[in-house]
């Protein structure tokens, strides 16, 4: 198993005071995001917030991948 201190971390978002590191991602890996916001909270059925939407677009993507191989 990979560990997580051997994966390449990015600093993706950072609070308004830029004080706080508030998003993370892997550069290697497909699709890793961490955030310490709930963006669930700013998200409905019809308008989703990005990281939803970039969530299930990269499952249906990798869906689509394994079916072809």
């Amino acid at each position: 198993m990979n560990s997580l201190n051997l994966q390449v971390l990015k600093i993706a978002g950072k609070s308004k005071d830029k004080n706080l590191v508030e998003v993370i991602e892997i550069n290697e890996h497909p699709w890793f995001v961490g955030c310490q916001f709930h963006p669930e909270f700013t998200s409905n059925p019809r308008d989703g917030h990005p990281l939803f939407k970039g969530f299930i677009e990269a499952a249906k993507n990798q869906k689509q991948n394994r079916l072809s191989n």
